[in-house]
Order: structure tokens, then sequence, then C-alpha cells
């Protein structure tokens, strides 16, 4: 039995292609178009919304929640008007310029992007609301104007970072998912000055050390390919949030903390889509999934006592409720008919309101869900029941 976790009609909102059922075709820049989003962003139940629209290298915003189907964007960062694409705006690296943008968060009173391609993380103190306003603070570099992964140096440090994917904030703490040096980084406070250093690392031994898995087999503290974190909770109020929640997509699975770490390399409690800490394979080994396998799981969110994961390669949601153990199976799905099934679209010739095509990255605010179905260059705004 499959349990209901988001509004079977379908996405209230499609933003970013001209109808649910048009082809999917890269889409050159406009206020109304996106190609392969890999984030998005409700501050709050009536906006603003903000969306990584990371093939086309910027920011898009919307001052309200937007109320039709294409509803073109009010303001764009990353490009000089709405009709530019190109890797930091086709120049040099500043303030105000991304590479491949993806994850994209509320921080503070601002706005936290994971400018994975700048191997950077930019902070801005307050919300944007205009064009082209310039970040306030940048993470993994020393200023705005450089972009070298690790600064240039073989090795990494608490200062330095390779495609950062994934950022969170959660209880005044800052979370990166540091993907390409397979690790988690933790900033105590929010950062007040360029360059700030971590104070904790997750996925390796201290911080300068970068190999996949820890240089071993996977186990429950290494990681492959970090890619989103989120915080979540369960029925007991006073509890709500204290899980730490980060998709491990290169092992094929989600690794959940009982507790927020306090020490590095700390292991996680528990694992979802394998049966075991050491084992990593796709859909473990099976070509068709189950209700307890992942293929390249790079989204996740929570909501009440829902943990939902975007099952990217599955082209489907996830959704696993209360307490869980190793292996434990989902209970609820989006985007295909039944558990065993994976197809783009659900093996539609069309997208339509129900279905996904890698989705790559989901966060909610209130009662909406916002999804970035990437492959089908458009993001969902989607009701949870």
């Amino acid at each position: 039995m499959i349990t209901e976790m988001l509004n079977p009609n379908g996405a209230k909102i499609i933003l970013g292609t001209p109808s649910s059922n048009s082809l999917v075709v890269p889409l050159t820049p406009s206020a109304t178009t996106m190609f392969g989003p890999r984030g998005a962003c409700l501050i709050s139940e009536t906006g603003p919304l903000w969306v990584a629209d990371t093939g086309h290298h910027r920011l898009l915003g919307w001052r309200k929640c937007p109320e039709v189907d294409t509803q073109p964007a009010d303001w764009v960062i990353g490009q000089s008007d709405f009709s530019q694409e190109g890797q930091n705006a086709n120049g040099t690296t500043t303030a105000a310029t991304v590479s491949v943008p993806t994850g994209i968060c509320a921080c503070g009173e601002g706005l936290a992007v994971a400018d994975a391609w700048n191997h950077r993380v930019l902070i801005w103190k307050q919300l944007p609301e205009d064009n082209n306003v310039p970040a306030d603070i940048v993470l993994g570099q020393a200023d705005f104007s450089q972009n070298e992964s690790n600064r240039g140096q073989s090795e990494t440090a608490a200062d330095r970072m390779h495609w950062p994917y994934g950022v969170a904030y959660h209880q005044g703490k800052l979370w990166v998912a540091d993907t390409g040096n397979r690790r988690v980084l933790m900033w105590q406070q929010l950062p007040e000055v360029n360059g700030q250093p971590a104070d904790l690392v997750l996925g390796q031994a201290n911080m300068s050390c970068r190999d996949e898995n820890g240089g071993s087999e996977a186990t429950a503290a290494s990681m492959r390919w970090p890619h989103a974190i989120t915080f979540w909770g369960n029925n007991v109020p006073q509890q709500y949030g204290d899980r730490l929640v980060v998709t491990d997509a290169g092992n094929n699975r989600v690794m959940i903390w009982d507790a927020i770490p306090t020490e590095n390399n700390q292991p996680c409690s528990v694992v979802l889509g394998q049966s075991q800490f050491n084992t990593v394979q796709l859909n473990q080994g099976i070509y068709f999934p189950s209700g307890a396998s992942l293929s390249m799981p790079y989204g996740v969110t929570a909501v009440a006592n829902w943990l939902i994961v975007a099952d990217t390669a599955n082209s489907r949601l996830l959704g696993w409720q209360d307490t869980v153990d190793i292996g434990t199976p989902a209970v609820a799905l989006i985007g295909q008919s039944d558990f065993q099934s994976k197809g783009e679209n659900a093996l539609s010739l069309h997208p339509t309101r129900q279905s996904l095509c890698w989705p790559y990255g989901i966060s909610v605010c209130g009662n909406t869900v916002v999804i970035a179905d990437s492959g089908n260059n458009r993001v969902l705004l989607w009701c949870n029941n």
C-alpha cells in the first residue's frame, strides 16, 4: 500500500515550461524559462521564491509566491538581463556572478547559494530585492574574484571547497555539502568574514582529507558524493529537527544521524537505500528499483513527520514517516505508478503535473513542497497532504 504524501492532482503551479505537456528541450533564457534547475527555495508561504537556474548560470527571484503557471520572474542575479546566459556572465568571477549554482536556502535574514563550479558558497545577509545584488560573504575562497577548486591546492582544508552542491541553515548553524571533497562542513554560527574556516567536518577523518569513502570501503562515517542536507524531526515537538539527514548520492543512500553531530567524522546512525553500511550499489544491484532502494538520490527535505527524498535517477520522490531503521522501505511515492518503476516522466511522451524527470532539489515551506524537476526544465510548487 502506498501512503499519500502530496496532493494526487499534481503540482499546483509549474514554472519554467510553456505547459505541463510540452516537449522537453533546452530553452533560451528569458524571465519564464529555465535550463536544468537544481535548487529552489520558498522563503515564506507568500514569497519570495528563489530558484537556482543551473544551466543558465543564474538565480531567478519572484517577489511573491507565483500564482499561475509560467509566471515570469521579477529578478535575476548572475546575468545582465533575463536574455543572457554563460558561466560568470561570460566574464570574471564577482560577488554577483555564478557558475552552475545548485543548492539554495534561506539563511538567517538572507540567502545562501552553493555556487558549485566557482567552488564557493555565497551569502546575502539580507534577501536580495533587485537584479544583480552582490553577495556579502563568500566561503571557500579568499575573496569574490577567486574560483579555483580548493584554492588551487591539491589538498583541501577547512576554508576550501571543491564542487559544493548543497547548503542548509538550521538553528544558527550553516551546513555545506562539499561534494567534490566528499564531505559535509559545518559552521557553528553564520560566518561573518570571507573565507571563514568551517568548525566541523563529516565524511573525512580531518579537514585535509578528501578521498572517496575516506580511502576505503563505505562505512557509517564515509561519503562518496554528498549532495543535500536537511533536518528531520518526528511527532514529539521538542525533538523536531534533531536528526541530520544527508543524501550520499555516490553511495546511493541517505545517511541519518539521530542527533546533531558534535565531533569530526562522527558516524551516522542509519542509512536508507542500502541494507548495510558497506554496500553502495544503485538500486541495490538490481535493474528495477524497490521501496528500499535508491539510485543517485540528490535532494532531501522534511515536513512534519515526513522525510522526502528526491531519488533522482529513478525519477521519483520517496517518503518515510517517523522513525526508521537501516534499509527501511519507503511508504510514499510520487512520480511513478509503483515502487518497481523508474521511467522518466513515468514513460510518458510528455511531462505531466504528476510526473518527474531527474528531480534534483526539493524543499518545503508551510504547505508547499518546491521541486526542482531538472530533467523537465521546470520547478513545481506542490501541496502536501
